[in-house]
């Protein structure tokens, strides 16, 4: 029994080390989200305050009569004191209460759940068909073009995949349009109705993300598949499978996630423009919408939903790094 406790003892102290750098990990990480989540938030208030004239007057019109312009200012509580704002603005975020619209008296929560989840499933998607792509494409050109082998598909890839990733995604959105759906007729090019109107909306969000990761995935692969592990994989006469996606694959994608988490942050911005080329029901329109419209409550609320999806993306991504690589922790700590 006591030579049980013992080991007992001998166990937990050994765990002890190995649970250090993830719980210095967390902390950091949790301090570095609330620090950026203040800043977003605090950017979000100072935003309408910061615009020139009275936004107020600037949503109701030049011709609105003074006594509505007032009593609206009193609604929203935009003639308290700056700090008084800027509570009351805080005490909405954690009730859930994000204000007003100024032009649909629509309480800005309710539109924002009405039209936050056709963005999320248009970036989900988007990222999904780009991954799905990138990873088998590069690996394959990968292989295919190591110790120099196939130049001709070297500089076919390379000369692809940079011009389809520079092209803007709008663009490429309007392009699709052209084509396919003005041109041939045969996909809806506005709206989300139907299985088929989502098919040019994603492609237009993951082609040239698509393009750029797997670029990447391809200049990984290439030098992963010369790694000294690799060669003695290959010298115990392993099948090919099990070589480049055992061994070579999950190395060459601990290099790439921290890009795919970049690209997933740009794909959610990306939607801004998509959705207006493709009149989406999501917050990329809504966003446009309320701009023209001056409807800054509900800018100020977008902008602050957009800027939260990147901060957990980035989260996320350190955090799947980690678990690839745990040697990580030990030398960031």
């Amino acid at each position: 029994m006591a030579s049980t406790g013992l080991l007992a003892r001998a166990g937990s102290r050994d765990m002890l080390p190995a649970a250090r750098p993830w719980a210095g990990f967390a902390v950091r990480r949790l301090g570095r989200l609330l620090v950026s989540l203040w800043v977003l938030v605090t950017a979000s208030f100072l935003m309408i305050h910061l615009i020139p004239g009275d936004p107020v007057r600037a949503a109701l019109g030049p011709t609105a009569p003074t006594e509505l312009v007032e009593a609206k200012r009193r609604a929203l509580g935009l003639d308290e004191p700056l700090p008084v704002q800027y509570a009351d603005f805080l005490r909405g975020l954690v009730t859930g209460d994000l204000g007003t619209s100024l032009v649909s008296q629509l309480p800005v929560s309710q539109v924002v759940a009405q039209r936050l989840p056709a963005t999320l499933v248009l970036a989900g998607l988007a990222f999904v068909l780009a991954v799905t792509v990138a990873v088998p494409l590069g690996v394959a050109v990968g292989v295919l073009t190591r110790r120099g082998h196939g130049r001709r598909t070297e500089l076919a890839f390379t000369t692809t995949s940079v011009v389809l990733g520079t092209i803007p995604d709008f663009l490429f959105g309007v392009a699709l349009v052209y084509v396919f759906g003005v041109g041939l007729g045969w996909l809806p090019v506005a709206g989300a109705s139907g299985a088929s109107a989502y098919v040019l909306p994603v492609l237009a969000l993951a082609v040239g993300p698509a393009a750029v990761l797997s670029r990447i995935i391809r200049v990984e692969m290439v030098g992963v598949v010369e790694a000294d592990y690799v060669r003695t994989a290959r010298a115990k006469r392993l099948p090919d499978r099990t070589v480049y996606l055992g061994h070579a694959l999950p190395n060459a994608l601990t290099a790439s996630l921290t890009l795919a988490g970049i690209i997933l942050s740009s794909m959610v911005a990306g939607t801004v423009l998509v959705e207006n080329v493709f009149a989406w029901p999501g917050l990329g329109s809504t966003i446009v919408q309320s701009i023209v419209s001056k409807d800054y409550p509900m800018v100020q609320a977008v902008v602050l939903v957009y800027g939260l999806g990147v901060l957990v993306v980035n989260t996320l991504v350190d955090v799947a790094l980690a678990l690839l690589d745990p040697r990580s922790l030990i030398r960031e700590a």
